[in-house]
């Protein structure tokens, strides 16, 4: 199954300035991400402390890898690169001595 290694940052102009709508916000989002993590799609997850930003790496196909990003529109931006694993590359360097 394809995986991917996601960045992640909340849009701020989407912030709710009260604190009680931010932490409601927030739990909601924390509360779809353990959703995520509960169904194997989510496989990490993690926050740089101080940021608005983080990380995830997810499994899935492209397709539902979109899907699954379309829900957190328009409050959070993904950048999202495929990851290749060690078996993935010994393929790459076999093919080289061919």
């Amino acid at each position: 199954m394809p995986r991917y290694f996601m960045t992640w940052e909340i849009d701020v102009d989407k912030v709710p300035i009260n604190r009680e709508e931010r932490a409601a916000a927030w739990s909601s989002m924390i509360d779809m991400v353990k959703q995520g993590m509960k169904e194997g799609k989510i496989k990490e997850w993690g926050s740089f402390v101080g940021e608005m930003k983080g990380y995830s790496i997810s499994e899935g196909t492209e397709i539902e890898t979109c899907i699954s990003n379309q829900q957190w529109v328009p409050f959070v931006n993904f950048t999202v690169k495929p990851i290749a694993s060690v078996s993935d590359i010994e393929q790459v360097i076999t093919s080289l001595s061919k």
